[in-house]
């Protein structure tokens, strides 16, 4: 058989690798664990990549295709990057081909050169002076040549024509000695000025930030997982900006990642504020072109800092020292489609294989962090006190039951916000609701706004006189008349942030009232236009969701109003009351962040409800202590282990019949292989059956121990894939979920 069998990941959901012969006339020292190939697959051509070689193949000779094109004359996935991959693909019982597909750019997967692309820069030359005599009678000369100095990174060519420099000017200028030309990657950060990585000097540390630092700063050059504790405005940011101060000093690189794409802006102006480095943000609205340019700049050190979120995880770097991962509990590290991995989980993973410490950063810690902490798993920093001298904000219950509210608004609140904002303050607002009315009801006969395609009520969007369905996307225009009576008395019940937008504009008319959730937000450039808006310190209202309850510092907001407290006091979701706690807490902190005291009302008809009660006069830590102390006497993560079986599918009863087959396979082999600490919950119907057209239902199993688990997930997956009814099923295995539902 002509050369060795290679074995290549595809990107296909089939858990298995594929058998190819090398390409014509490639010697077999080129290909290496790593490198893209070009393969026949069945009636296309599909990106694979090489996995490893061997000598056998239970292909049959005459069946085996050869690789069409190797595509790298150098592996552009490093081997931890590629280590990595291996790891999720097995945890999440993935396939390998496509985990790599989540984790390479989109135009290494399509086949594109693992190249940088180069531009010309066109930089000032050391003691050049547009006083220069030989510049006298050169006006334009002379003027491009200050045009020039005032850009320190230099002037890229693609920038040549906004500038209006004529080429002929700047090249006689390079003839004089006056300009230099540098050669360097497109849309990679500029180099750093020799020096200083400081801009601006670092901040004092208090007692308790200190030793955080200390203790963080020791342990560089080796895996140490930490956890970071601290109430909102203690100054964890701070922590964060001196630690990469020390990796950038050991000439090693720092990962950021945070949680929403929203955070990305004003994470960036605070990190290019303070330091002289190369500094690049990637998150999902970057070009594939601009993701391709950074992803290989930082594989090559040719980037100092990357900030990004979930999916930045996968960036390569060159010489990695440090990962920190901001608002560790938020729940958008949690992949919910394809490969559903959660990016704090394997960025200790990665840290690990890395061997640099990783720093998981909260006001609020998941269950499971302050577990992991409290076994050891985790050395656990707490930080107590706010910042510069900033006190902690003051809880207000206010009980609702029997007051009239006004769109979600009681009396004694519309008191509260007109003294604050008459005494030159800012408020916030907050309800985690998007539109103007969960639902459009009819008053004659009680007709509501019901989704065609889900077990749901449509949003009322009256800016836009549409119904939407927040879960399936389907829009329809706002009804004039009942559909099924054809009475006209349609009337919006309850309040979104629209909704509340427009009576606060009534309320209040002589100060800005700025709303902002996902549909205020969609234009490019509209989120930073708000954050300036806010950061002048005018007295204004901030209405909006929990995009406004991370890490954002409004240092004139002195009054938050939390509209509706009772969402997670009574939901079926184990995780319900932990991220209710966490919400009310994180927007609890945007009040009082600099000199002046800050006040948080909670309007709720549960006010005297135990766990508001706690939370409001205990705090978040004595709440953690107690739920940790329920789950563990329910049995619950993190004292056991789930993963979740989802199908859906177009017939009623279709994904359940799937998944009962799928249920006595995996009792037949729970008693095959003796797996104890198993059980297997369902199937039910997913608590919102029908989704999108499809009817879903999901299976639960849950372990005492992980390594039980997988073992049954890993025997269980390919008895799966032969199922008779899974041809008519679409089905997902999920490890480790987040969300029940």
């Amino acid at each position: 058989m002509p050369g060795p069998i290679l074995r290549l990941a595809l990107p296909s959901p089939l858990r298995r690798l594929f058998d190819y012969l090398p390409p014509a006339g490639v010697p077999a020292s080129s290909l290496r664990p790593g490198v893209r190939l070009r393969v026949p697959f069945g009636r296309r051509e599909v990106i694979g990549i090489l996995v490893e070689s061997g000598e056998h193949s239970e292909v049959p000779a005459d069946k085996l295709k050869a690789a069409t094109e190797l595509l790298d004359g150098q592996t552009p996935l490093p081997e931890s990057l590629l280590r990595l991959c291996q790891w999720t693909a097995r945890y999440y019982q993935h396939s390998l081909g496509d985990t790599l597909s989540w984790a390479l750019p989109v135009l290494l997967r399509q086949g594109e050169p693992a190249e940088a692309r180069q531009e010309q820069v066109w930089h000032l030359a050391e003691g050049a002076s547009a006083d220069d005599p030989r510049l006298a009678r050169a006006p334009r000369q002379r003027e491009a040549l200050k045009a020039i100095a005032q850009h320190v990174h230099g002037v890229p060519q693609a920038l040549l024509g906004k500038l209006q420099l004529n080429r002929s000017s700047l090249e006689l200028l390079l003839e004089k000695g006056l300009l230099r030309i540098e050669i360097r990657r497109c849309n990679a950060p500029p180099a750093p000025h020799h020096g200083s990585w400081l801009l601006q000097p670092a901040l004092t540390f208090n007692d308790e930030q200190r030793i955080a630092f200390e203790a963080v700063r020791a342990s560089l050059g080796s895996f140490h997982p930490f956890l970071l504790a601290g109430i909102t405005g203690s100054g964890k940011t701070e922590i964060y900006l001196q630690l990469i101060q020390a990796v950038l000093e050991a000439g090693k690189q720092a990962l950021v990642l945070i949680p929403e794409i929203n955070l990305g802006p004003q994470t960036l102006a605070r990190f290019e504020r303070r330091f002289n480095a190369r500094i690049a943000l990637l998150h999902s609205n970057v070009s594939d072109r601009e993701r391709l340019d950074i992803w290989l700049a930082a594989r090559d050190g040719e980037v100092d800092i990357v900030i990004g979120t979930r999916s930045a995880l996968f960036t390569p770097l060159k010489s990695p020292g440090l990962i920190i991962l901001d608002e560790e509990h938020d729940a958008s590290y949690k992949q919910q489609e394809g490969l559903r991995y959660h990016a704090r989980d394997l960025a200790l993973v990665r840290a690990r294989q890395e061997q640099v410490p990783i720093l998981l950063g909260s006001a609020t810690p998941s269950l499971e962090s302050l577990h992991n902490a409290h076994a050891g798993r985790y050395a656990l920093l707490k930080l107590t006190r706010r910042a510069g001298g900033a006190s902690a904000p003051r809880f207000l219950r206010l009980d609702v039951k029997s007051r009239p509210l006004d769109s979600g608004i009681s009396g004694p609140l519309q008191q509260a916000i007109a003294q604050t904002l008459q005494a030159g303050q800012q408020v916030l607002v907050f309800l985690n609701r998007r539109g103007f009315a969960p639902t459009l009801l009819c008053h004659d006969c009680g007709w509501t706004s019901q989704c065609q395609r889900c077990d749901a009520r449509m949003t009322l969007h009256q800016r836009h006189s549409e119904l939407r369905c927040h879960h399936c996307g389907h829009v329809q225009r706002q009804p004039l008349r009942c559909p099924d009576c054809g009475k006209v008395d349609l009337r919006p019940v309850g309040a979104g942030t629209e909704r509340a937008e427009e009576r606060l504009n009534t309320l209040y008319p002589d100060y800005p009232v700025l709303r902002i959730d996902r549909d205020s937000t969609a234009r490019k450039g509209s989120m930073e236009k708000l954050l300036a808006t806010i950061n002048r310190g005018e007295p204004c209202l901030l209405v909006g969701t929990q995009m406004l309850a991370k890490g954002h510092h409004f240092p004139r907001v002195t009054l938050v109003a939390i509209l509706d407290a009772d969402g997670g006091l009574f939901s079926a979701d184990f995780r319900a009351s932990e991220r209710m706690a966490q919400l009310i807490v994180q927007v609890a902190g945007r009040a009082g962040r600099a000199g002046e005291p800050g006040k948080v009302i909670i309007q709720s008809h549960m006010a005297d409800h135990p766990l508001l009660v706690q939370l409001t006069e205990q705090g978040y830590f004595a709440f953690a202590e107690q739920a940790l102390s329920e789950r563990r006497a329910a049995g619950l993560p993190p004292f056991s282990h789930l993963a979740l079986l989802r199908a859906e599918a177009h017939k009623p009863g279709q994904a359940e019949g799937f998944l009962d087959a799928a249920c006595q396979q995996a009792e037949r082999l729970v008693n095959e292989q003796g797996l104890g600490g198993i059980e297997l919950l369902g199937p039910v119907p997913a608590p919102m059956e029908r989704r999108a057209g499809r009817y879903r239902a999901q299976l639960l199993l849950q372990s005492n121990t992980r390594p039980a688990l997988h073992q049954l997930l890993g025997t269980l997956l390919p008895h799966m894939e032969q199922l008779p009814g899974g041809r008519s099923v679409r089905w997902s295995l999920d490890v480790d979920p987040i969300d029940l539902f």
